[in-house]
């Protein structure tokens, strides 16, 4: 089937492919020094003294990875950005760093519309982040739908936005090491090194850091990966300078790649060394010391269980539902108790700080611990005794929690269900389970008792389910791409949107409402301590600016609370075939706004309203169910330890600068996530495509619009060449165009492109509703013609063809 040709080079001029291409080229006039294409740092004297006079303003620089160019740092009371316009404005300074910024005179200020298109820009408890696009406004004058001229200075009072330019970088939190291609070029001593990711510099390396080869066979290195570090940048130059580190190997292929993508975002997956291992126990099979026992509550006898994804092996949370005579229950929670192993300030104490989390690709997990503490010693296996920290309420059917009880515990879970299990279970309750059915279960618990307290477990979830959206909480689902490999290769055999099912609900309710009791806890033992998670509301501009659009498109989306906006996403679209698909669509548009969930400390923030979390509406919350592969958690549970042996934890923890770096780690590994699903969705699409979908339109900007691909959850850019000669009334007449806009359905075709694991998307031939006579074959060629006529954002695209 023949594809409409409606793509674009988001980089097609070769002047326009760098970073450098932007800047100024410097110049040397008279064979004196050069000029300077950046501005020299200010002095820490006189930065600090502008930061207490508030003239200038420190933040974390987000570059935005499609527009290179365009880069933001929030804005000290954190409702809107500060704007950097262009590489120079930058002054050197790399996504994440933590940078100075001196904001420009009003008369220099820009009209930019807010953008979320940079890395850790929305991210909350419950919802991925998300990718947008800026629509930066140019026109002086802008047409509305029926003809009438709208003032541009009017536009600008609403989208006008502070500009400012770099003068400090006060923390380098980039690697400054990259992924890229290293170009010869003749009569020079070095050759450019072209990184992957345009928000990093050209670097100059030197000939003899290359291969030995590489002068005379350089053509043998063009599709060869290499890693290179930052080493200078000069003031003077539009070129960094660099060292290479690593030939990664071919790209496209998963293993250079993957490599690379872990060293550029400083993912440690160095082996533990040996004096980390020295931390641990000898002697194994490991036993529970009878001294230990002593101290904890003994709950072996409890029909306590795991639920978990089939192919998990660091299983570091239980349930436990016992039906109480007077009709309640007593629900459990059980989390490994990880600090038993992890002494405070021992070498593995300080490697499991430093690393923060673990990070889970697609093929493979990087541990933040060892895997003898992950998989074996703290993992809740089954019909093992494990050391656990425990919260057990006294809890009605209807959700109503009447007692609570926090400790130290013993357990041994009776099987480890997987979340398939446990679904089984909930969509079949009057069913009598086999023993073939299910992994093996001890003996002392039979099969139906466990059925039974997943039953229980799920009705009492559902209420508290009901109950938190009730009180204003907010859910942002967004679509989860799967993948199934080969065994031996790990190649990408299928791949599919992720289900999540109510056996899913059910364990993350009840995780929730841990990490909300032990927030709590640990606040009212140590207010001035306590190591919270907190989620500030959306920024102000980016929801002022959504609010417009949706009225726009004629959507009733009420923005004054999480819990208006759950209401209004599950009743706004209505409900037919594609209603589901407007709702992830719209999902991505309320998701722009959002801001990350982050770590602090309570003796930080002096105004305990600051500490809620949006998402969740609730005052307190925290992380504590995951101490295996969080850092943060193994933080609250030495809290939660102090509090019930009545001893103040150690202050020069410094509880704030490590929720700082775990922060920065759980951005990055986020980051990394996505980035090798990205990788193996674009090898399936090579080794498997091309591949058809329906997708929906998300947004329309001037020469391009992005669609939700609704099959596999990806987001593509289409783009379009704008041909402005047929743009003629006659031509109109003849050809009616067809209008693209949020929600339009089109089918779309996957294909691989020339570049390793990437991949484009084009519109079908049958994508549109067409009148045939809009058809015309040129050349043998189906072509299209795109005619961009006073786009703004929000506005419609009209797409004729010819």
């Amino acid at each position: 089937m023949m594809d409409y040709l409606i793509s674009i080079d988001l980089f097609s001029a070769s002047s326009a492919s760098s970073p450098a291409a932007k800047s100024k080229k410097p110049t040397n006039k008279g064979g004196g020094s050069k000029k300077h294409v950046f501005e020299s740092y200010m002095t820490f004297e006189e930065v600090s003294h502008g930061l207490k006079r508030g003239e200038l303003i420190q933040g974390q620089i987000r570059i935005n990875p499609k527009k290179y160019h365009e880069a933001f740092i929030p804005a000290p009371d954190d409702t809107r950005d500060i704007f950097l316009d262009g590489i120079v404005a930058r002054n050197r300074a790399l996504n994440g760093d933590i940078v100075v910024v001196k904001v420009l005179p009003r008369e220099q200020w820009k009209v930019v519309r807010s953008d979320t298109d940079c890395e850790g820009t929305s991210e909350s408890e419950i919802q991925r982040e998300h990718v947008g696009q800026m629509a930066q406004k140019k026109t002086e004058h802008t047409q509305r739908p029926d003809g009438l001229v709208e003032d541009q200075d009017e536009l600008q009072k609403s989208t006008l936005t502070d500009t400012g330019t770099v003068v400090y970088i006060v923390e380098k939190k980039h690697s400054r090491a990259a992924t890229g291609f290293l170009k010869f070029l003749p009569d020079k001593p070095f050759a450019m090194f072209s990184p992957m990711d345009h928000r990093v510099p050209r670097i100059n390396v030197p000939l003899a850091d290359c291969p030995e080869d590489f002068t005379f066979r350089s053509g043998d290195y063009t599709n060869t990966l290499f890693i290179c570090r930052i080493i200078n940048w000069a003031a003077d130059s539009n070129f960094a300078e660099g060292q290479l580190a690593k030939t990664l190997g071919q790209a496209g292929e998963i293993e250079p790649e993957t490599e690379g993508i872990l060293t550029e975002y400083d993912i440690d997956c160095s082996e533990f060394s040996d004096e980390v291992l020295d931390c641990l126990p000898k002697n194994l099979p490991w036993n529970i010391p009878p001294e230990e026992m002593a101290k904890r509550r003994d709950l072996r006898k409890e029909c306590i269980f795991t639920i978990d994804p089939a192919t998990a092996r660091d299983l570091d949370d239980a349930l436990s539902c016992k039906q109480l005579p007077d009709g309640n229950f007593e629900v459990g929670v059980h989390i490994a108790d990880v600090s038993y192993f992890v002494e405070e300030g021992n070498a593995l104490d300080a490697i499991a700080s430093k690393r923060a989390t673990s990070v889970y690709l697609v093929q493979m997990v990087i541990p933040m611990l060892p895997r003898l503490l992950c998989e074996e010693l703290c993992s809740l296996n089954p019909l093992t005794d494990r050391l656990t920290f425990s919260v057990i309420w006294k809890i009605t059917p209807e959700g109503k929690i009447l007692s609570e009880w926090f400790g130290r515990s013993v357990i041994r879970s009776c099987v480890k269900l997987s979340y398939d299990h446990a679904q089984s279970m909930i969509n079949a309750p009057e069913k009598m389970f086999s023993a073939e059915e299910l992994p093996p279960v001890d003996p002392v618990h039979p099969i139906d008792e466990v059925h039974q307290a997943v039953l229980n477990l799920h009705s009492i979830a559902k209420n508290l389910r009901a109950q938190r959206f009730s009180g204003g909480a907010l859910r942002l689902d967004q679509l989860k791409l799967s993948f199934t490999l080969d065994k031996e290769t790990m190649m990408p055999q299928g791949c599919y949107v992720y289900q999540y099912r109510d056996s899913n609900k059910l364990v993350e309710e009840f995780m929730l409402l841990a990490n909300i009791a032990t927030a709590h806890h640990i606040y009212r033992r140590f207010p001035e301590l306590a190591l919270l998670r907190r989620h500030p509301p959306p920024k102000t501009k980016m929801l002022d600016e959504l609010q417009e659009l949706c009225d726009q498109l004629g959507i009733n989306v009420d923005f004054s609370s999480a819990g208006a906006l759950h209401k209004s996403l599950n009743t706004a679209l209505g409900d037919d075939e594609y209603s589901s698909a407007r709702k992830e669509v719209l999902t991505h548009m309320c998701s722009r706004p959002m801001q990350m969930a982050l770590y602090f400390c309570t003796g930080v923030l002096k105004e305990e309203q600051l500490f809620k979390h949006y998402a969740l509406n609730v005052p307190l919350y925290t992380h504590f169910t995951s101490p295996i592969r969080r850092y943060a958690d193994i933080i609250v549970h030495r809290l939660l330890a102090s509090s019930l042996s009545a001893l103040r934890p150690d202050i020069e923890l410094m509880f704030e600068k490590q929720a700082a770096h775990c922060n920065d780690k759980k951005m990055l590994s986020k980051r990394v996530q996505e980035l090798s699903s990205d990788l193996f969705f674009g090898v399936f699409v090579k080794e498997c495509g091309p591949l058809d979908s329906e997708a929906m339109v998300m947004g329309v900007l001037d020469q391009s619009f992005d669609v939700l691909v609704l099959r596999y959850g990806v987001q593509k850019r289409i783009y379009c060449k704008v041909n402005q000669a047929v743009n003629s009334h006659a031509y109109h007449v003849l050809f009616p165009p067809q209008v693209i806009s949020v929600f339009t359905l089109v089918e779309v075709q996957l294909k691989s492109d020339s570049a390793p694991t990437k991949y484009s998307a084009v519109l079908k031939r049958n994508s549109f509703p067409l009148n045939p006579v809009g058809y015309q074959l040129c050349d043998g060629l189906l072509q299209v013609l795109v005619i961009v006529c006073n786009i703004k954002h929000g506005s419609d695209l009209n797409i004729n063809f010819c």
